[in-house]
């Protein structure tokens, strides 16, 4: 069922995007990562909002992910998005203004992550 699902994960570490591919991968998902904004909006824009989630980390170079967010849902109102972050409150509450679905601080659970992917596909 999940292979149905496409994913697009960004995130600036390369340890933190191989686990999240790896895991969701496993998992039957198409997974799609990008190290950062600007080529996650370029793959958003040439898979003509192929996507039916996304999961992006808030702090990164080049464009933030509050920024990809707000972009993506001018784009698409309704992509779910998770925002997952390693800073403190305020990315979070940029996330919601920027409409995020859900925004989870680092570390997380994967299995948490994946029950949010889960609750926001069955929508």
């Amino acid at each position: 069922m999940n292979s149905l699902y496409k994913l697009l994960v960004i995130e600036d570490s390369e340890d933190v995007r191989n686990m999240l591919t790896d895991f969701f991968s496993r998992k039957k998902y198409q997974v799609v990562a990008s190290s950062n904004g600007l080529d996650a909006l370029k793959l958003f824009e040439s898979d003509n909002n192929a996507f039916d989630l996304v999961i992006t980390d808030l702090v990164m170079p080049n464009i933030s992910g509050v920024g990809v967010i707000s972009i993506l849902k001018k784009k698409n109102p309704d992509i779910p998005i998770i925002a997952i972050t390693g800073w403190g409150e305020h990315p979070e509450a940029l996330a919601m203004e920027a409409q995020a679905n859900i925004v989870l601080g680092k570390p997380f659970q994967l299995s948490e992550l994946e029950k949010h992917v889960n609750k926001l596909l069955s929508r």
